[in-house]
């Protein structure tokens, strides 16, 4: 990175330009040093490197890795933004966290929408599911539940040409689920573009509540997963998606339920060990 300061380059001292140095050739790990490891590293004093924070108009050490965390992107500044938030990384605190994740999930959650979404699902020939990266995970487990109560869906590739081998066979009856939470990929577009030509409806988990028209997918169900700034969850996501699975399986009624009780008895009589 090139961070930038408010003090100009030529008032630095050979020490401080060091720090500056190692800051933008090595940014994930300055993000992950304590002071007393970054003063280790360049073989200069604590004291050094927190003149060079106030110098640079930061108030301590801790401030100066919110700068740089502000101009920095990437996964290890996500996490690194996560981890600043306390002394140490607590799981109570963390799952505290994920309560207020859910909270605000289920506060700008639209009800109407997620009726929408039971119904789309319930009366598609086909379910297509895509995931990419962490959403991959996501698209498993909604395959997963969905297929138990007698929903047909179909996982299709992350990517590539075999994306579109899998997509040219969805038409006018069936729905496209996709994950696009903090922008919407290549393979997002060609999704919600080829609706148009193919007429399948679509069904996107969004992390946004204000989308661009052309990101937009006829149903968008919203889960929040965090600041920009931090590592992005999955708890809310998945939560959602499991509210969708159940009532799916409550739309279908008797047809869901007896789906699920019929693997149950097949798994008693083949696999009766367990």
């Amino acid at each position: 990175m090139d961070l930038r300061l408010s003090t100009p380059a030529g008032e630095l001292t050979r020490a401080e330009q060091k720090i500056l140095d190692y800051i933008n050739t090595n940014t994930d790990a300055f993000l992950f040093s304590s002071i007393g490891q970054l003063a280790q590293q360049l073989e200069l004093s604590d004291a050094t490197v927190s003149r060079f924070a106030r110098h640079v108009g930061c108030r301590d050490f801790k401030a100066l890795k919110a700068l740089v965390m502000e101009q920095a992107s990437g996964p290890a500044v996500k996490m690194a933004g996560t981890l600043q938030q306390e002394e140490s990384f607590s799981p109570q605190s963390w799952l505290t966290r994920q309560q207020e994740y859910l909270e605000k999930t289920a506060q700008l959650l639209s009800t109407q929408e997620f009726k929408t979404a039971v119904e789309a699902i319930c009366s598609a020939r086909t379910v297509f599911l895509h995931g990419k990266n962490a959403s991959a995970a996501l698209a498993q487990l909604l395959h997963f539940r969905l297929r138990r109560v007698g929903v047909r869906v179909s996982l299709l590739p992350s990517g590539g040409a075999e994306l579109l081998e899998g997509l040219i066979q969805a038409g006018p009856e069936d729905l496209v689920v996709l994950f696009s939470f903090s922008k919407l990929s290549r393979e997002g577009h060609v999704l919600l573009n080829h609706s148009r030509a193919a007429g399948y409806r679509t069904l996107a988990f969004v992390g946004r509540t204000c989308l661009p028209a052309e990101e937009r997918a006829d149903i968008s169900l919203f889960a929040y997963r965090g600041r920009e700034k931090e590592y992005h969850s999955m708890a809310a996501p998945a939560a959602l998606l499991d509210a969708l699975a159940v009532a799916v399986a409550e739309r279908l009624g008797f047809e869901g339920t007896n789906r699920l009780q019929a693997l149950h008895q097949m798994k008693k009589d083949y696999f009766p060990d367990g």
